[in-house]
């Protein structure tokens, strides 16, 4: 009988970690097609309130300015817990 070697643990883990990278953006490019259409479908002008004033302007670009500040703020936190993550193990 075979003992598994660290070649073949290195492996299993490209795959699992290739097909999980896979599903990730799969989902991504669903959910980004879902938004791209949810905020076409928005196209009246909308009156937004400011800090320092109100703007029109069509309600998809509020809706595509909000989605990359959440993508944004998403990234900076996922960064930002990778590498406490990594000084709390050391």
């Amino acid at each position: 009988m075979a003992t598994p070697s660290a070649h073949d643990h290195d492996a299993s883990a490209a795959t699992q970690r290739s097909s999980r990278d896979r599903a990730r953006l799969v989902a991504v490019a669903i959910l980004s097609v879902a938004a791209a259409a949810f905020a076409l479908f928005n196209l009246d002008e909308v009156k937004v309130n400011l800090i320092l004033g109100s703007v029109q302007m069509p309600l998809f670009i509020v809706i595509v300015a909000c989605l990359l500040i959440g993508a944004a703020i998403g990234a900076f936190l996922t960064r930002r817990g990778a590498k406490a993550g990594k000084t709390s193990r050391a």
